[in-house]
C-alpha cells in the first residue's frame, strides 16, 4: 500500500483570526474552514474569510460553511473567496446544491446530521446517492441548530460500505480522533477529518471561546491524526 492510501485530510473549521489560519497551517491542515451563517458563534462575513483566505498558500483549501443560504448570497461569497470549497450543513436539496455548484463552478461538500440513538439513524447509503455530486460527504451529530456543537455519535453505527468519500466531524479532540479515524477508515473511498470546539481555547471557567482556536491544541490534533496514520502503515 502506498502511504497516500492511508493518508487523512485534516480540516481546521470555524477559524476568525490571522493567527489561527497561520497555526492551522503551520501544523499541516489540508482545510481551512470559514462559517458564514450569521447565526453562528464563529460568524464571518465573506470579506472577512477573503482576507483570511488570502493568507492560505498553495494547496490549502479555504471552505465555506452554509446554512439555508440563498443562492444569490452564496454567489457572492464564493466571488469573495477564490478556489473555496461550499459546505452545505442545512436543509439543502441536492437540487439546491448542484444549481449553485454549476453557477459558481466550485465543488460541495454535505453534511449528514447523525443523530442518538443510532435507531434513528437516516439511509447514509441512500443520502450519498441522493448527493452523488457532492465531492464528500460530512458526518455530524445531530445537535439543536445546525452544528457546533461539539458533540461526537456512534460511529460504529454506521454502515460498512459508502460510497462516498468521508468527512468525520462532530467532537472530536486531540484525545479521540484516532478512535474515530480507526472506527471509520474504510467505511468510504477515503476519510478525513473535521475539527472546531476540540481545538479552540478555554476560559478560565472552562467555557470554549468559539471561534478563538489555541495554536498548541491544534498541532496536538493535526499529530496525533498523523500517529493514527502511521500506525496503519505500520501493522503487519
Amino acid at each position: 500500500m502506498s502511504p497516500s492510501t492511508h493518508r487523512t485530510r485534516i480540516k481546521i473549521c470555524g477559524l476568525t483570526r490571522e493567527a489561527d489560519v497561520d497555526a492551522a497551517v503551520a501544523a499541516g491542515a489540508d482545510a481551512i474552514g470559514f462559517v458564514l451563517y450569521p447565526k453562528s458563534p464563529r460568524f464571518v462575513a465573506p470579506e472577512r474569510a477573503a482576507e483570511l483566505a488570502r493568507r492560505l498558500p498553495p494547496f490549502v483549501t479555504p471552505v465555506l460553511l452554509f446554512v439555508n443560504e440563498n443562492a444569490t448570497n452564496i454567489e457572492a461569497a464564493c466571488a469573495h473567496v477564490a478556489g473555496a470549497t461550499m459546505q452545505f450543513h442545512g436543509d439543502e436539496s441536492a437540487a439546491d446544491c448542484v444549481a449553485v455548484a454549476r453557477t459558481t463552478g466550485r465543488p460541495f461538500m454535505r453534511a449528514a446530521r447523525i443523530p442518538a440513538p443510532p435507531a434513528a439513524m437516516p439511509d447514509l447509503v441512500n443520502f450519498t446517492h441522493t448527493f452523488s455530486a457532492a465531492q464528500a460527504i460530512l458526518l455530524d451529530a445531530h445537535v439543536d441548530g445546525y452544528g457546533g456543537g461539539g458533540k461526537t455519535f456512534d460511529w460504529t453505527s454506521l454502515p460498512p460500505n459508502v460510497p462516498a468519500h468521508l468527512v468525520l466531524s462532530g467532537g472530536l479532540t486531540p484525545a479521540n480522533v484516532s478512535d474515530g479515524i480507526a472506527a471509520l477508515r474504510g467505511r468510504g473511498y477515503s476519510l478525513a477529518v473535521d475539527v472546531s470546539s476540540g481545538v479552540e481555547c478555554q476560559a478560565e471557567d472552562g467555557k470554549l471561546l468559539k471561534g478563538i482556536k489555541d495554536a498548541g491544541k491544534i498541532h496536538q490534533f493535526v499529530a496525533a491524526v498523523r500517529a493514527a496514520d502511521a500506525q496503519v502503515l505500520t501493522a503487519p
